[in-house]
């Protein structure tokens, strides 16, 4: 029985908040051992290195579980992935203050790898399905992740300031989850959009005869690794960079990362705006990919000019994580309309994998110089643009072929 009009669109309203608010805790998720490695280090008695490759554990924890919960969540309850994803955050922000073993933190960060991916094979399908197949809803998902990210640097700068427990950041960070599980366990999720069996053999069927789309879909998985690896370079080494490197004091390399929040925040508002308006995503993916890179520049060559550090950093924010990597995920589920759960798990099981190797890569660059740590972000940022660039002629191919054929 179906709910009436008005009960179904508060509902939605409900169902739509809690998702994006599980968005806000991740923002947390994501930088909380970044933004406490120091603090984490000490309580372990262990070096920054090693509270870096426990952060690896979040991106193995995605490699195991991406391919699988997006499948799953095609086939099972949206619901039940969301929570469950819901569940393990809430042990991680719990485990990681009471603990001091590193294998046991390690297997709490694997854990939170299982929440992100959980969270995305059931937030993403709804969100589409909600929407009736429409995916810039989607974005939005980025802004609350990129609130998350301005809020905790805040929180952590103003422990330390005033010299209290570290580990508010992650009560913080379980209480909001609590309650998000409140609202969320009485609000109803849509049918799943089910394809069927000779539907599924057949569109892998026309697949495989064409290789300009398996070439395509190469590209795409490559930059589901790119976009993911240059958010996730920058955000764990932004702050020590900008303190060890830069001079810059711990207030303001801390602004720093807030500012790379607020250029997000903003760049999601335009993006989902210009999404809107039908802009073409090509021309999106590749401009912002290239500002991207140039903003990096700036941050290498003028640390010495802090305002346009500060200046290069919203950019950066805005251009490198204002929803461009969901845009291409929004362009890999146009290439497989009817695969939407699979087409996810397959995009940011790839970004799983930059969320277990970028720590590891940064971490022995770190032994060298934290400089040289930070400025590896430049090759990915690169990297991404080519691929991008190269997608496009791609599909420049395409059209020129379809209007000869």
């Amino acid at each position: 029985m179906e709910m009436p009009i008005a009960e179904s669109q508060i509902n939605k309203r409900r169902l739509s908040l809690s998702l994006y608010m599980n968005y806000l805790i991740h923002g947390f998720g994501i930088i909380i051992l970044a933004q406490n490695m120091v603090a984490l280090g000490g309580t372990w008695q262990v070096p920054i290195k090693t509270v870096s490759f426990v952060i690896s554990g979040i991106g193995i924890g995605r490699l195991v579980a991406y391919l699988i919960t997006g499948t799953l969540a095609d086939m099972l309850s949206r619901k039940l992935f969301v929570f469950i994803g819901m569940a393990c955050y809430l042990i991680f922000a719990l485990g990681m203050v009471t603990t001091h073993s590193i294998p046991v933190a390690y297997g709490l960060a694997i854990l939170a790898g299982i929440a992100n991916s959980a969270l995305d094979a059931g937030t993403y399908t709804t969100l589409v399905e909600m929407n009736d197949g429409k995916g810039y809803d989607t974005i939005l998902i980025k802004g609350f992740v990129s609130i998350g990210e301005f809020i905790l640097p805040l929180i952590v700068a103003a422990l330390s300031a005033n010299n209290l427990w570290f580990g508010w950041s992650f009560i913080v960070m379980a209480v909001l989850t609590i309650a998000n599980m409140v609202n969320m366990s009485t609000v109803k999720f849509p049918k799943i959009q089910r394809v069927t069996l000779r539907h599924h053999q057949q569109t892998i069927s026309q697949s495989k005869k064409s290789l300009r789309k398996i070439f395509a879909t190469i590209l795409l998985l490559g930059y589901g690794y790119t976009s993911m690896a240059v958010m996730i370079w920058f955000t764990q080494w932004i702050t020590l960079f900008a303190q060890k490197s830069l001079g810059y004091g711990n207030l303001t390399a801390h602004t720093l990362l807030s500012l790379y929040s607020v250029g997000s925040i903003i760049g999601v508002i335009t993006l989902f705006i210009l999404l809107k308006r039908n802009i073409n995503e090509m021309t999106l993916l590749i401009s912002l990919n290239l500002v991207a890179v140039i903003a990096l520049l700036i941050i290498l060559i003028e640390g010495n000019n802090i305002n346009l550090v500060s200046i290069a950093s919203l950019v950066f924010g805005f251009s490198a994580a204002g929803g461009i990597m969901q845009t291409g995920l929004t362009v890999f589920m146009n290439l497989y309309p009817h695969h939407r759960g699979m087409v996810t798990g397959a995009f940011y099981f790839f970004g799983s994998i930059a969320s277990f190797t970028v720590p590891l890569i940064t971490g022995v660059l770190s032994t060298h110089s934290i400089q040289l740590a930070f400025a590896g972000d430049l090759a990915v940022a690169l990297s991404g643009t080519v691929l991008m660039v190269v997608l496009a002629l791609l599909n420049v191919k395409e059209k020129i072929n379809n209007g000869t054929n």
